[in-house]
């Protein structure tokens, strides 16, 4: 029980820590538009051959 108590105590201290410190507020967020990606995109492919057959039952 000594044990419980010490980790609710250190509980405690750490939230009262978290809580002195203020959260920081932004009025507001910029993100910079993004003109061009930085690597051309690629085309990716399956490596197994996707058919509409299941195989398990006669159609």
């Amino acid at each position: 029980m000594r044990d419980a108590d010490e980790l609710t105590c250190l509980l405690h201290a750490w939230r009262e820590d978290i809580d002195s410190v203020p959260f920081p507020t932004f009025a507001e967020l910029l993100i910079p538009v993004q003109t061009q990606r930085s690597a051309p995109s690629r085309t990716v492919t399956a490596s197994v051959q996707v058919t509409n057959a299941t195989g398990w039952r006669d159609l």
